[in-house]
């Protein structure tokens, strides 16, 4: 299933795409996140409610996050042999862990803004892993049992504010330059870890990034893993697994995204994230 959050009339609602349709449900849930947390009978009559439920033309509403405002956006650096490669840097030892702030997140569709004081905005295709279980100490073998489903992330880096420190974490929270959808896919419908899917980045219908999640150097139950032994993830927590070659800034010459760009991210089985480029008001 396809699980979305759009706004229609002025109502933020939960719902499921089916097709060209949105099917509203989840009555009394204001977001996914709390959806996940509820026991599992409860998530089970999910497809029962669908029954009868409210059907709307796709094109109708707007989609937003499909997490309102997640608690940990966990992103990996460097997580492709290839972008580590291109940006001179050996294979890590140990994943590039770094946080993002819920106000760095956009909707597919919204504007990617570049900001007033820097024009070197670059695009990253990436997997985000939606989390729908707490979990601690998780195994290698059981990891994947938390997640709740996969999307697509674009996480869009100021890559002269990303080197103004040894952490890159200034360069990737600039307001407006996460998107993050354009929903959740739920695992069911994808293969384990979400493996083995094509995901590009296009620029104005360019093709610049063209990889398969096979290629990452930790996959989604290493990483689960890897980080339970330091935290807790909860319901609705969100990794985002890293990008391919293909960049930006390691080009000759360089290519940062400027105000009438279109960025899309698409990955197999998921969809696609599309969004325009705008400066920042």
């Amino acid at each position: 299933m396809r699980l979305a959050r759009y706004e229609f009339e002025g109502k933020i609602c939960l719902g499921v795409v089916d097709g060209a349709e949105i099917v509203e449900t989840v009555a009394g849930v204001a977001d996914w996140s709390e959806w996940f947390a509820l026991p599992d009978a409860a998530r089970g009559r999910l497809s029962e409610s669908l029954a009868g439920a409210r059907r709307l033309p796709l094109a109708a509403v707007r989609l937003l996050t499909p997490l309102a405002r997640p608690g940990k956006i966990i992103c990996l650096g460097l997580n492709y042999y290839d972008h580590a490669a291109e940006g001179g840097n050996a294979k890590p030892e140990y994943p590039a862990f770094f946080f993002r702030g819920a106000t760095s997140l956009l909707a597919t569709e919204a504007p990617i803004q570049r900001p007033r004081c820097s024009d070197k905005l670059d695009y990253e295709a990436e997997l985000a892993v939606v989390i729908g279980k707490r979990v601690r100490h998780a195994s290698r073998t059981d990891a994947l049992n938390c997640v709740a489903g996969y999307a697509c992330f674009n996480d869009a880096s100021l890559r002269d504010y990303q080197r103004k420190t040894a952490q890159w974490t200034i360069g990737k929270n600039f307001d407006a330059t996460g998107a993050f959808g354009p929903w959740i896919v739920t695992p069911d419908a994808l293969p384990a870890g979400a493996a083995g899917l094509r995901i590009q980045s296009r620029l104005n219908g360019q093709v610049m990034q063209d990889s398969n999640t096979r290629h990452m150097i930790w996959d989604a139950a290493e990483t689960i893993a890897l980080l339970t032994e330091c935290l807790t993830l909860e319901p609705g927590d969100v990794i985002a697994m890293g990008t391919p070659a293909g960049v930006g800034y390691p080009r000759t010459p360089p290519v940062f995204m400027k105000p009438g760009d279109k960025i899309e991210i698409e990955i197999d089985g998921i969809g696609v994230l599309s969004n325009p480029v705008v400066d920042e008001p």
